[in-house]
């Protein structure tokens, strides 16, 4: 695995498009210093409460400020994911949305969850598949997506560039 280390701002316009964009030039970056024949996967998750996109809290106050405007409400959760083939410079992008509904805990909780240090770098200051998990009330859409890569389109983007993927059983 290796970061692109690019900056990552989203393009004005509908958000699904913008973290489609975003998570092409993911792919982009690390497919230039990739092998000549390498395919390349990029992804990028964040949360969207009110429109407001929701990235990675830059620190513990950040992360609460995130919290407490979650905490009872739903929000949606965008990963756009993409592949390029380093050789021909093909690629492919597309964007998956999951809507994800919090309990209304309390700020004790918050500041429990907090002190973790689990929501620090993730999407919305919380990690669905870790202690996050507590916070959450249901779900309508992909599980994988709210981790952070939505497993059956990441498998329908890689076989379209022959990449051989095993579907779960």
């Amino acid at each position: 695995m290796h970061a692109s280390q690019i900056e990552e701002p989203l393009d004005p316009g509908p958000i699904p498009d913008a973290v489609a964009a975003l998570a092409l030039r993911k792919a982009a970056a690390v497919a230039r210093g990739a092998a000549a024949s390498a395919i390349v996967l990029g992804a990028d998750t964040v949360v969207v409460v009110d429109q407001d996109v929701l990235g990675k809290p830059a620190d513990a106050r950040e992360a609460r400020a995130m919290l407490g405007r979650l905490r009872g409400r739903a929000h949606q959760v965008v990963t756009g994911v993409a592949v390029m083939d380093s050789s021909t410079g093909r690629s492919a992008s597309s964007a998956v949305t999951s809507t994800v509904f919090m309990e209304r805990y309390g700020d004790a909780v918050i500041e429990s969850y907090v002190a973790s240090g689990e929501p620090l770098d993730k999407a919305g200051a919380y990690a669905i598949q870790g202690l996050g998990g507590d916070l959450i009330n249901g779900l309508i859409g992909s599980y994988s997506n709210v981790v952070g890569l939505p497993l059956g389109e990441t498998r329908r983007l890689l076989s379209a560039f022959g990449v051989p993927v095993r579907s779960p059983r």
